[in-house]
Formats: C-alpha cells, sequence, structure tokens
C-alpha cells in the first residue's frame, strides 16, 4: 500500500477484479490507481497482454478516480457511458499501473482520463469516458 490509500476505504475485491489479479494502490478525492501483474493467462495469442485487460483496467480506474467520498459508509458508484480506448505500445515491464483521473462534470455524470505504464514507464495504452453516478445499495 502506498501513502495514497486510506485502508478504511479498500472494498473487498469484486469477483472480475479477483479473477485477474489487480488490486487498488491509490484512492483520494478525482484521482486512482490500480496494478496488475502480468500473468501468462492475461495475454492474447501475440504473447501480450489483451486488448480487454487494458481496458477494464481504464474502465475501473477511472469509475473510482470519479467516485471517491473519503467515508466508507458512504459508497459511491460509476456506471460507465462511454469508454474510448487507444493501445500504444507493449509493456516491457511485468506490472501495468493504471491512473485514472476525474477531469470534469456535474450532480450526475463526470468524465475521466486514464493511461497504462508499466513499471518501467513505458505507456501502453490511453482511456477517456464518461460515467453516471449512482449510490451504492
Amino acid at each position: 500500500m502506498t501513502d495514497d490509500l486510506d485502508p478504511a476505504l479498500i472494498e473487498d475485491a469484486y469477483a472480475l477484479q479477483s479473477h485477474l489479479g489487480f488490486r487498488i494502490t491509490g484512492w483520494k478525492p478525482d484521482w486512482a490507481r490500480f496494478e496488475q501483474p502480468l500473468e501468462p493467462y492475461l495475454m492474447n495469442r501475440y504473447g501480450i497482454p489483451h486488448g480487454g485487460i487494458y481496458a477494464t483496467l481504464l474502465d475501473t480506474v477511472m469509475g473510482f478516480a470519479g467516485c471517491y467520498t473519503g467515508d466508507p459508509e458512504n459508497r459511491l458508484l460509476g456506471m460507465t457511458l462511454t469508454l474510448n480506448t487507444s493501445f500504444l505500445a507493449r509493456p516491457e515491464g511485468m506490472r501495468l499501473i493504471a491512473e485514472g483521473r476525474r477531469i470534469g462534470g456535474g450532480r450526475s455524470t463526470f468524465f475521466a482520463e486514464s493511461e497504462i505504464r508499466d513499471e518501467l514507464g513505458t505507456l501502453c495504452a490511453r482511456g477517456t469516458g464518461a460515467f453516471r453516478y449512482r449510490k451504492a445499495s
């Protein structure tokens, strides 16, 4: 964990997150970070991460970036309305690091941007998206 993550705010991993193996490593207002170790089951036929892995990380990190409340009893969720993904380079390292930023919005929707680098700094993918707020039940 890092100084960018209050342990009280860590939620239990949901099923897809557990299955893929990514974890939250930073979260504060308008910003989030997730990390994904690269494993053989995440690779496509070329031996590089499947594009769906990038899209999942970009979508997740942007959703979290827009939904920080600082209060574990007051969870806010984001439902993806649009997701744009650009694949830029192959990772050179063994871990993907996704960072997302909320860049605007209002009471019911927000906009975010994100990028994925490997631990060596290679910029692998970028994304933008629009999300609708939803209170957790």
